[in-house]
């Protein structure tokens, strides 16, 4: 095997600029020909993001090993069609622990241990194991937040240091920036990338290639200054253009000329084949027809709470060349609900926690399964349509889920028994990839009786019901390899609904849309 080389991402100026996108759009570009093995480093204190509340953190992405990983894993698969895994997040808080079973084990006798040189040793030994394990022709190595905050400093540092244990040839440092256009006088500016380069130098990094976040593309004589200050060609001055549509990004950069830098620096020539991934986005661009589609949960006022959601419903635009107009509506105030529903082709009601906005998502949920308005529900969404037959159809009062309130009579939703004394949070829940034994149409979309998607949730259908909703014509079209658990559901003589415990979104990728939304785009479109 060649040597692997290895791409570093820092970024600088403010939070939320990109740098996963950036760095899945030229993991793209190189993925053809190369196997790319991306790895995210946060520097938080959190063993993962898996207690974070999706308002302030984004969405939990789940991976197939069970993993709960930063939404940036959601980027790298979409982009690389690669399936990652949980090792290849390294937080703070994963390394600190490592470090406190290693100290504790006695590998430290006799040793202070101290950040420099254990903690950068051991995040530099987790990133050439990973490497070396996957036979990585190249890593991609996300430094999460911004340069010059306190976190992420250990991360920075020991990137740093590799440029001596690789050797330059075979190492880059892009640095993600910002450049911003004030109002008053409507000009480019590049200061604060100026201050942000310093910023990094300060630390020992001298970036090599620099692509610039702006809503235009730089201008020559913007890259001409950056490239003077940066200490670099102005070939390796890019631009990262504010786009309506993360999809448009490797072409950008391609137009650019960043993989030709790439190529040059690296003594590469990688000269992708992207026609389908154009055709795709050119559908995107140019829909022939429209529909409305609302999504119904709680944490709509962060978009990125859905990301992987949005991600599915933009597969199917590009699929079926249609342009999919999503309408947010918060269920925590049930008030003029059906208004807000009314002249929509199809309902999603997405996973969640928690018991706010429960009561206005079965409302939604019934009006779609009385109106014959496609519906798709997704983990929880399937509970709280349970939830919704069981007290309408079955007849069978107060019906609801335990996460709400342990003392009703008809628990049709509640905890897995073996779940009910474990306390270590993400321990307490089924993750991760899980088969299913399907049969309906679920089975007809899939074209497959066995089915693998991801999961995140405690609580179940209980099996305790499963016979009196199948009596009143609710179909469990998916049940857990054991038989036990219900995977999927769907109702006859309706347009379109259906509902998994699973995570179908979170599998989803432009050049092969998940089955689930493809098919519910379908109905919708009918």
């Amino acid at each position: 095997m060649r040597q692997t080389k290895i791409i570093v991402f820092t970024g600088g100026v403010l939070s939320g600029l990109g740098k996963g996108v950036a760095a899945a759009s030229i993991g793209k570009l190189l993925s053809q020909n190369l196997k790319i093995v991306p790895i995210k480093c946060d520097g938080y204190l959190n063993t993962d993001p898996g207690t974070m509340n999706p308002i302030e953190h984004g969405e939990v992405f789940v991976l197939d090993d069970g993993g709960e990983v930063d939404m940036d894993f959601g980027h790298y698969e979409r982009f690389l069609n690669i399936n990652c895994k949980s090792e290849w997040n390294l937080t703070m808080g994963k390394i600190f622990s490592m470090i406190m079973k290693k100290e504790r084990k006695g590998d430290y006798l006799g040793k202070t241990v101290q950040f420099i040189p254990h903690v950068t040793d051991l995040i530099k030994q987790k990133i050439f194991e990973i490497a070396k394990k996957e036979k990585a022709d190249i890593v991609l190595i996300e430094i999460g937040g911004t340069v010059g905050d306190i976190e992420n400093q250990l991360f920075l540092e020991a990137v740093r240091q590799m440029k001596k244990d690789v050797n330059s040839g075979n190492i880059l440092y892009i640095h993600l920036t910002y450049i911003p256009i004030p109002k008053n006088v409507n000009e480019q500016k590049s200061k604060p990338t100026q201050q942000s380069i310093n910023l990094l130098r300060k630390i020992g990094i001298q970036p090599d290639i620099i692509i610039g976040r702006c809503e235009e593309i730089l201008t020559d004589h913007i890259k001409e200054k950056i490239a003077i200050f940066g200490n670099i060609d102005k070939k390796d001055v890019i631009t990262g253009l504010d786009v309506d549509n993360i999809y448009k990004i490797p072409l950008i950069f391609k137009e650019e000329g960043l993989l030709d830098r790439i190529n040059k620096k690296f003594n590469l020539q990688i000269n992708p084949d992207i026609k389908n991934w154009e055709h795709l986005l050119n559908n995107l661009e140019n829909p022939d027809k429209e529909i409305k589609i609302a999504i119904c949960g709680k944490y709509t006022r962060l978009g990125d709470s859905y990301a992987s959601v949005i991600e599915a419903l933009n597969h199917c635009s590009a699929n079926f060349k249609c342009k999919i107009n999503i309408r947010w509506v918060e269920t925590t105030d049930i008030k003029d609900i059906e208004k807000k529903i009314k002249n929509v082709n199809g309902v999603i009601v997405p996973g969640g926690f928690g018991n706010r906005g429960i009561e206005g998502k079965i409302h939604v949920i019934k009006y779609c399964r009385e109106n014959n308005i496609p519906f798709l529900g997704l983990c929880l969404g399937m509970q709280l349509a349970i939830i919704e037959f069981a007290r309408n159809v079955c007849n069978l009062d107060n019906a609801n889920t335990t996460e709400v309130n342990e003392n009703i009579a008809h628990r049709v939703i509640d905890i897995l028994p073996e779940q009910k004394n474990i306390h270590m949070k993400g321990a307490t829940m089924r993750l991760g990839s899980q088969e299913a034994i399907v049969s309906g149409k679920i089975k007809e979309f899939y074209k497959t009786g066995r089915v693998f998607e991801r999961h995140r949730h405690r609580y179940e259908v209980n099996p305790e019901y499963h016979e009196i909703l199948q009596k009143n014509n609710l179909i469990i079209s998916g049940f857990s390899s054991d038989k036990r658990l219900a995977e999927f559901i769907e109702l006859p003589d309706h347009k379109f609904f259906v509902a998994t415990q699973s995570h179908p979104e979170l599998k989803s990728k432009l050049e092969k849309p998940s089955p689930l939304f493809y098919n519910f785009i379908k109905a919708c479109l009918e």
